[in-house]
């Protein structure tokens, strides 16, 4: 795969893990919240874990490409904020959107 194919497959990957928390009801994509509904805390939590994925992702795919490049601290954060950006819809979609009564 060339380097914009797996940009371009990484972008909407993280896209994708970013928005799954707002969309649905369930826990990791497999179990029912015992209440219905989950929490505010558990939605964050699988953020973390999206996060952690789609870097796994990138390392992945960066290794397919070549060596490993070393990252300091400055990276993660900026790709953790570039991860709660892509999340901003589903978030919006989940808690400010009107509901219609």
């Amino acid at each position: 795969m060339s380097v914009w194919g797996s940009a371009v497959v990484w972008l909407v990957m993280g896209f994708v893990l970013a928005n799954w928390p707002f969309f649905t009801e369930r826990q990791f994509l497999v179990r029912q919240p015992p209440t219905g509904q989950k929490s505010f805390t558990f939605r964050l939590l699988e953020l973390l874990v999206g996060y952690g994925l789609v870097l796994l992702i990138g390392f992945g795919l960066e290794a397919n490409m070549g060596a490993v490049q070393s990252q300091t601290w400055n990276f993660y954060a900026i790709a953790a904020l570039l991860f709660l950006v892509m999340a901003y819809p589903g978030y919006v979609w989940r808690y400010l959107r009107r509901r219609v009564s």
